[in-house]
């Protein structure tokens, strides 16, 4: 990758990659992330107040629901984010517009399925988590009510891609805000003030998600108009070929995505094996780990972004550059972030759980947890280049790879070592991610720009 060189007789569009381009989508879009578990305390808090385990039960099952829901539909952001990002690059305006419009169609399209298919998700959740007859009551009207707002999650996710793709990260952070903003106050209102419990709380989510894609809409409609007179017509819109390739794309990270929810999955499982202290234990560090991955996914939106552009404008030096400043600032936020959950660890884990033998089961694998965000770096900045460079084959294969290396090392090693086992299965499982990424990436550069 070092001696690469523009690409010669093709449409060549330079542009410098700075720090500052990279911390103006990462720091925006960690921010809006940090928002996310915030409200999940929010709703949890409203819940808790009504005084019946039963209603925290039915709304941490419903809540489960809709994370692996809205992970799987996940490509929609990803997936619009390279694509917009190649098509900004190559300063096609119009290819922008007709990207986001078959992110729309999707987006409707999926979540009326989603709608369509709420009795069977609420049949195969009471059947795989064998809830008791108060909390399946509880599970069932959170969900049903919150299912009605996955259309416009789902355009929200849409939103998010264009605006990512242009490299609009405050943008986006406002959306993120609006959306969560209105959720919080709105769940404490209805929850709380008015007393209508996880119903509430559901319909505060509904309603935060229709604002928030209402808003994003007519956003995003108002710069289609400043950005050119030009409108993608029906045929742009649904050219086959352009549409295969949108499909392609979003069927490859839907499919990592669910190999990658099968990986956490299988940890969790193992873990309740070892006893609910452990079980315990672990699901309090997990909490480290999405912190982490809160400053990764950032630093990943940038290097999308960045990566997706040069793409586009067929320009190597923007790629390369793109490539080593959003990794190095990874490493910054990555190493910060580990230093300090090692040294406020203890009290960290106090505040998570009031159960002494919890929180000493959990300080004995503190240094695993805290170090998932170095090992899980890579993982995240490789999937940052390969989505914004549509390279979704090789992510998708790799984490099949990578998924059966997991598994192998986490049955092989929980036997000897127990949770000590579990815990270095799920680095290596980060770690092998990005390096099986990163062998590829040289290759795919060369046949990308032709060096």
């Amino acid at each position: 990758m070092e001696n690469a060189q523009p690409l010669k007789g093709e449409n060549i569009r330079p542009f410098k990659v700075t720090n500052r381009m990279v911390l103006m989508i990462a720091v925006p879009m960690t921010l809006a992330a940090i928002t996310t578990p915030l409200l999940g305390l929010v709703d949890m808090g409203v819940v808790g107040q009504m005084g019946q385990a039963e209603l925290i039960g039915g709304l941490a099952i419903g809540a489960l629901v809709f994370d692996f829901l809205l992970s799987v539909f996940g490509f929609l952001r990803s997936g619009t984010t390279g694509l917009v990002a190649q098509a900004m690059g190559a300063g096609d305006a119009v290819e922008e517009q007709a990207i986001f419009w078959r992110a729309i169609m999707i987006a409707l399209a999926m979540g009326l399925a989603s709608i369509l298919c709420l009795p069977l998700i609420l049949a195969v959740t009471t059947a795989f988590m064998h809830p008791t007859p108060a909390t399946r009551d509880a599970m069932a009207t959170y969900v049903s009510i919150r299912m009605l707002a996955t259309p416009m999650a789902l355009i929200n996710y849409s939103i998010l891609g264009l605006v990512l793709g242009r490299g609009q990260g405050v943008l986006g952070l406002a959306l993120q805000f609006l959306l969560n903003g209105i959720n919080i106050v709105l769940s404490l209102y209805l929850g709380l003030k008015l007393g209508y419990g996880i119903a509430g709380v559901a319909w505060g989510t509904v309603t935060g998600e229709t604002v928030a894609a209402l808003v994003g809409l007519v956003i995003v409609v108002r710069q289609f108009g400043r950005q050119t007179a030009a409108r993608p017509d029906r045929r742009r819109i649904f050219a086959r070929d352009r549409l295969i390739r949108m499909f392609a794309v979003n069927r490859d990270i839907m499919i990592r995505s669910i190999l990658l929810l099968t990986g956490f999955a299988f940890f969790t499982r193992a873990g309740s094996d070892l006893g609910p202290v452990t079980l315990a234990a672990n699901a309090v560090l997990m909490n480290f780990f999405l912190v982490a991955g809160f400053f990764l996914d950032g630093m990943a939106a940038a290097a999308e972004q960045i990566v997706g552009r040069s793409i586009g404008a067929r320009y190597s030096p923007a790629f390369k550059n793109g490539v080593r400043l959003t990794f190095l600032w990874g490493l910054v936020m990555s190493g910060t972030v580990a230093a300090l959950l090692l040294i406020f660890g203890d009290p960290i884990i106090a505040l998570l759980s009031k159960a002494l033998d919890v929180h000493r089961e959990a300080l004995r694998y503190l240094p695993w947890a805290a170090l998932t965000g170095l090992t899980g770096l890579l993982a995240f900045h490789m999937d940052g280049v390969f989505i914004g460079a549509t390279w979704s084959r090789d992510m998708r294969n790799m984490m099949f790879l990578s998924l059966l290396f997991f598994l192998a090392v986490l049955f092989t090693l929980k036997p000897v070592m127990g949770n000590h086992g579990l815990w270095l299965a799920l680095n290596l499982f980060l770690s092998i991610r990005g390096i099986t990424l990163l062998f590829v990436l040289p290759r795919r550069y060369r046949t990308e720009f032709a060096v």
